[in-house]
């Protein structure tokens, strides 16, 4: 492996750690969904690089496709509850 294989893989692996902290640890909903869909993306890359593709494409298609999907649709579906709450429920 040449100085260059190492400072991507080492850069890989530091971005992966960063967004794994960022969408356990992050504050708003969608930024953690978005680190989570991204997280999905650089660990399908990294199947890639370790010579797994079938590891990666099911790594690409579940972990941050259908995931991210399903993530982001109960966020909508959980911001459009909270517009269709009662005024006078928060009253009492």
């Amino acid at each position: 492996m040449s100085l260059y294989d190492w400072l991507f893989d080492g850069l890989l692996g530091l971005t992966m750690l960063w967004l794994g902290i960022r969408a356990v640890s992050g504050g708003e909903l969608l930024g953690s969904i978005m680190s989570f869909i991204g997280l999905g993306i650089l660990m399908a890359l990294t199947w890639v690089r370790l010579r797994a593709p079938d590891l990666a494409l099911a790594e690409a298609a579940l972990g941050s496709g259908v995931t991210g999907a399903l993530l982001l649709a109960a966020l909508n579906r959980l911001r459009g509850a909270e517009n269709l709450r009662d005024p006078s429920d928060e009253e009492n």
